[in-house]
């Protein structure tokens, strides 16, 4: 060896494994063009590189961010793109701070909501008797309606 590390060579099963992922979620990544399709051994086996580590453990900490797949995706493409600039990726995570804040603000609205027909609802009166339920409107039971559940 030369002083450089050796790259380490993994199955589907092993990088999954590492990031904490399911294989299926692999394979999603890869059809989803999010992570490139892996090398094949002879065996047909799929090859994965750290490199594949590092993206999909990326891919992952993006999600937890709250970026979908498509944001995930442009936000590679940024990542990867030497002539990005540090401000046009604050741009996108501006945008996703606008669209979390106007999330927590109708989470708040549907709290107050549940809470207020939660507050009129008597404990000890019929299912009939429950504004929370008639606030969500009218149901007929079905003919079959107790087999359903």
């Amino acid at each position: 060896m030369t002083g450089t590390m050796m790259e380490r060579k993994m199955t589907i099963g092993q990088l999954a494994k590492e990031a904490d992922v399911g294989v299926q979620t692999v394979r999603y990544y890869e059809r989803r063009g999010l992570l490139e399709p892996a090398a094949r051994r002879e065996s047909g086996y799929r090859e994965f590189d750290d490199s594949s580590l590092d993206r999909l453990r990326f891919i992952r900490r993006a999600q937890e961010l709250g970026f979908t797949l498509n944001e995930i995706g442009e936000l590679l493409e940024l990542r990867l793109n030497p002539g990005t600039t540090a401000e046009e990726v604050q741009e996108r995570a501006s945008v996703k701070i606008e669209e979390i804040e106007r999330k927590l603000h109708n989470l708040e609205r549907i709290k107050e909501a549940l809470e207020h027909l939660a507050g009129q609802c008597d404990k000890h009166g019929t299912v009939g008797d429950c504004p929370l339920l008639d606030a969500m409107g009218p149901l007929q039971p079905s003919n079959n309606s107790a087999e359903q559940y």
